[in-house]
Formats: C-alpha cells, sequence, structure tokens
C-alpha cells in the first residue's frame, strides 16, 4: 500500500484490495502497548494507519481502499463516513442492522437484537466545541467492523475489516481499539452463516459505490 501510494500520479485508477490475513495484532500509530494485554505467540505489527490495537484474522474481511481524495472529491471525515456507510449497507444486506457510536470509529450491532433500528443514545450528534465530549456507550452493543486509515499526499490506504465468521477470542487479549471491555462480534454470531467470498463481493461493490467520486 505505501509502495502503490508512493508511485501513484494524478492518472493512477483507484483501487480496492480484498484480502483474509493469518492472525494478527496491528497496533496504530498513536497505538498505547497497555492495551495489548497477552497476545502468546501472534505477532503485534506496527502500522502507521490511525487508531489503537485491533486483531485480523482467518474468516474476516479486510479491505483496504487506495483512493485518491482530492480527484474524488471529498474530505477526510466524509471519507470515513463513506468507509462506515459501506459497512452499514453490507450488514444490511444480510439482515443485520450496523450502528455508529459517538467518538468510537466502526460499526457496531446489538448483541441480542441484531434488527433493531432503535436510535442510540450514544450516536454521533453535532455538539459544541467548547463541550466535553461523553466517552462512548456500548451497552449492549459489540464491534462487528473496525476502521483505521492514513492519508499521505492526499491518498488513502488501510481501511475497514469486517467480522465474518472467526475466532473472536484473540480480541479478549486486547482492549479493542483502544476500548476496555469493548466486545466483539462476527455475522455468524448474529445469526449470519455467509461464505468469506459471497461477504468480500458484497462489501467490494459497496465500496465501490459509496467511494465513487
Amino acid at each position: 500500500m505505501q509502495d502503490f501510494t508512493l508511485q501513484r500520479d494524478s492518472q493512477t485508477p483507484d483501487e480496492i484490495w480484498l484480502c483474509e490475513h493469518p492472525a494478527v495484532f496491528t497496533q496504530g500509530l498513536a497505538g498505547s502497548a497497555a492495551h495489548v494485554l497477552s497476545v502468546g505467540t501472534t505477532p503485534v505489527i506496527a502500522t502507521n494507519r490511525g487508531g489503537q490495537v485491533t486483531y485480523h484474522g482467518p474468516g474476516q474481511v479486510v479491505a483496504y481502499a487506495l483512493i485518491d481524495l482530492r480527484r474524488a472529491g471529498y474530505f477526510v471525515k466524509e471519507y470515513v463516513y463513506k468507509l462506515e456507510e459501506a459497512i452499514v449497507r453490507t450488514l444490511l444486506h444480510f439482515g443485520v442492522t450496523g450502528l455508529r457510536v459517538g467518538g468510537a470509529p466502526g460499526v457496531f450491532v446489538r448483541r441480542l437484537d441484531a434488527n433493531s433500528h432503535a436510535v442510540l443514545p450514544s450516536r454521533p450528534m453535532k455538539q459544541d466545541t467548547a463541550d466535553a465530549k461523553p466517552p462512548p456507550d456500548f451497552t449492549g452493543l459489540a464491534k462487528i467492523a473496525a476502521l483505521g486509515v492514513k492519508v499521505s499526499r492526499h491518498c488513502t490506504y488501510h481501511g475497514v475489516a469486517l467480522n465474518i465468521h472467526m475466532d473472536l477470542s484473540p480480541f479478549q487479549h486486547i482492549n479493542p481499539c483502544g476500548f476496555t471491555g469493548l466486545q466483539t462480534t462476527d455475522l455468524f454470531s448474529m445469526g449470519v452463516d455467509v461464505g468469506w467470498q459471497d461477504a468480500a463481493d458484497i462489501l467490494g461493490e459497496k465500496l465501490r459505490l459509496y467511494l465513487a467520486p
């Protein structure tokens, strides 16, 4: 991704890479070692994306979006929204309601009611900049998709990871995305039994649609 971004020019087409990693923990630029609790022999890789520590492994679709933002015509904040929207729409395709939580990038679901559309009290909302932001409220929620991005010369890399059907126990060895006690889940745990390729195809199509200029 770094090589692609370094070598691209204004005419280089954007790309979306979909992949599945072997078991690995990745730590963001501002990541704190305190959030890595006990990972055993699983490697912890330092990356230059934003965010804290997360886990990647078999049964998870990782999507790397390599987008020229200047050419696409939107800013980083809107780009992050579009990434999340692609996840939300992918989940909706499988009958699961994806939710945004204020102060916590990524997408969440209700652990006991995956189809509920009820409004979250902790949803992202406009706020007076003089007010202190309240901490995220994860009551009844679990994270199903993580997000971490990097922008260099107006071009993005890294992206999102959507949990499909995976061993979730490694998440217990970290504070996922820097939040103590945050629960994680996958589509299978939400009652959706879908293959990796089928999920990757849908996510790739949603990303192509929502990241279009």
